[in-house]
């Protein structure tokens, strides 16, 4: 907006948020699994999901593997990345993937997180050595394939 003031024009810029607001009801944008409103999935995401979804019960992979299985080898943070984006609720098994050599990942963001990945794998028959990692020698899923 522009005003002339004593012959000097002044421009008075709107003030901008940079903050992303959060919509909460109806009219809120979750993905479809959930009920509300579909938002964009990337197409990499869904692949990560589809793979994901594929993991049985009572079986664990890890990041790498899952990211490798979905066609994006050498790239673990982005299957974290887009199980990160996953909204409370969902019906995809987020639970039934680890860090590389067992350890739950979530412990270094909440305990509470990691204490309820560690009570769904373990009702899902999930066992855990000494030191609370996942006995991958035994509960893996599948080897990646190697290229």
């Amino acid at each position: 907006m522009r005003r002339g003031v004593r012959g000097v024009l002044i421009v008075v810029a709107a003030e901008s948020t940079s903050r992303r607001k959060v919509r909460t009801g109806p009219r809120a944008s979750s993905p479809s699994w959930i009920g509300g409103a579909t938002r964009p999935t990337s197409p990499t995401w869904k692949r990560i999901y589809d793979v994901v979804r594929r993991i049985p019960r009572g079986k664990v992979a890890t990041y790498g593997q899952v990211s490798a299985l979905a066609g994006f080898a050498h790239a673990p943070r982005l299957a974290g990345y887009a199980l990160h984006a996953l909204p409370e609720g969902t019906p995809v098994p987020w639970h039934r993937v680890v860090a590389a050599g067992g350890k739950l990942s979530l412990a270094r963001l909440s305990q509470s997180s990691a204490l309820t990945q560690r009570m769904r794998l373990e009702r899902e028959g999930v066992g855990f050595d000494p030191r609370g990692r996942v006995r991958l020698e035994r509960y893996a899923w599948k080897k990646v394939p190697r290229k």
